[in-house]
């Protein structure tokens, strides 16, 4: 598998062979067919009409809830500057990134449209393809953004993308079966080993996790190398300012081998799919479940789960660790898709106001509307939610941390290795030290 470099090369090299051939963004393009040789400053300041072309990829026969916000929000936009017209292009998920890919290597991406975060954006930021957007932050969002979200979307510094959505990983857990074996929820991870314990004595699964989809076990280590290390522990070891030998990130992996050794975990664990897994909760057969808040709905307003069920569920932080580095406010997540200006758009300071009111109403209404948690803290004091909703808000708003999931943050070859590694580690196969110099040596060799 290629490494990001040359990844990075051969998508540049792409872009390159086109930008001979490439005419003008398409906004551009309708100036010109419209006989209008004025810059788009000129146009935005004097009052002329303004066309933005805005790609996204929530279409209203498989998203209806997202695209019906999105497309108020544009209607409210054009209301509010009569001379700005927002023309979409909309596509599913997989169509839209092949698309994006074919629009970026002939230089006519969209004035605005969707991104992912970290290694996704890289290659356009490199390719001087996305265009920063730090003044938008400074002037229009200061401490608006959930800690760690828009660091995301950034390079060396830089952000080049506003994140829209954001998912952070609790501990759901079954009260009642918490209640039956007198347990409280724990605080520290001393508490949280007692909780275990008693449970697997009591014959109970304490914890599912579909491990066969690895990034389900990588979350575990993850929150174990925050609470042990801190929050730059394991960041630091993947963008090579640190080592994956660091000893809080081997302690982690022994802390994973010692649950698996308690029997913490479902039984044939590395051969269940997350879906599967899931299933040992939902049917209240074991005790937590660790996954993103993209699980809420499950458990407040799904029709296709029952109320009694969703009453049983409640959730808790990962546990503080006795003598370690993190705190209980710090989260494993990272944001969804967010939303990037092109770099060569003819009209990119109209675009960049559009992308700052509908990253602003996008936070208004996605909760309510979508049951989306956005990237913006929301004022959880006049909105009508499911209280675990309104919980999880106010965790986020009152979060000192995010760290994104190590698989996105690493490049395709590395992230591998991390997940055969934490399958390797969860099935016994690697010792906690083998565990981490298998990665140290893969990230070593990209640099």
């Amino acid at each position: 598998m290629f490494n990001k470099k040359a990844l990075t090369l051969v998508f540049t090299l792409v872009m390159l062979s086109f930008l001979a051939l490439a005419g003008c963004s398409s906004s551009g393009s309708d100036e010109e067919a419209n006989g209008s040789n004025e810059s788009s400053d000129s146009g935005e300041s004097s009052g002329e009409q303004v066309t933005i072309d805005f790609m996204h990829l929530w279409p209203e026969g498989s998203s209806k809830a997202q695209y019906t916000i999105v497309d108020d929000i544009i209607k409210s936009y054009e209301k509010e500057n009569p001379n700005v017209k927002i023309k979409t292009e909309i596509l599913a998920n997989e169509q839209y990134k092949d698309k994006i890919k074919v629009l970026a290597a002939s230089n006519e991406l969209p004035d605005v449209g969707i991104t992912w975060a970290a290694g996704y954006l890289q290659p356009f930021v490199e390719g001087n393809m996305f265009t920063p957007l730090d003044d938008i932050i400074e002037s229009d969002f200061k401490d608006s953004f959930v800690s760690g979200t828009t660091e995301a979307f950034a390079l060396e510094d830089t952000t080049y993308g506003l994140p829209l959505e954001l998912n952070i990983t609790p501990v759901y857990y079954n009260k009642e079966i918490f209640e039956q074996n007198n347990l409280e929820v724990p605080q520290t991870y001393d508490e949280f080993l007692n909780v275990v314990q008693t449970l697997v004595d009591k014959g109970i699964t304490p914890i599912t996790v579909g491990n066969k989809d690895a990034w389900t076990g990588s979350m575990w280590y993850m929150y174990l190398a925050d609470r042990i290390g801190g929050p730059s522990a394991l960041n630091s070891a993947i963008d090579r300012s640190g080592s994956f030998e660091d000893e809080a990130l081997v302690k982690a992996a022994e802390e994973i081998k010692k649950l698996v050794d308690m029997d913490a975990f479902v039984k044939g664990f590395n051969g269940l799919s997350n879906d599967e897994a899931k299933g040992y909760f939902m049917n209240e057969q074991a005790a937590m479940y660790l996954m993103a808040t993209w699980e809420l709905p499950n458990y407040t307003t799904s029709p296709d789960v029952s109320d009694e069920f969703k009453e049983k569920v409640g959730y808790f932080k990962f546990p503080t660790y006795d003598g370690g580095k993190g705190d209980i406010d710090s989260f494993v997540g990272g944001p969804g898709v967010g939303l990037f200006v092109a770099e060569d758009s003819q009209v990119k300071e109209e675009a960049k106001k559009f992308v700052s009111y509908l990253v602003k109403e996008w936070g208004k209404h996605s909760v309510t509307d979508a049951g989306v948690i956005p990237a913006t803290k929301v004022d959880t004091s006049n909105i009508d939610l499911d209280q675990m909703y309104i919980d999880i808000l106010e965790d986020l708003n009152n979060a000192s941390n995010l760290t994104l999931y190590a698989d996105v943050q690493m490049s395709p070859g590395v992230a591998q290795v991390h997940l055969d590694m934490i399958q390797a580690l969860f099935g016994g196969q690697v010792s906690p030290e083998e565990f981490a110099k298998k990665q140290e040596e893969a990230l070593a060799d990209e640099e």
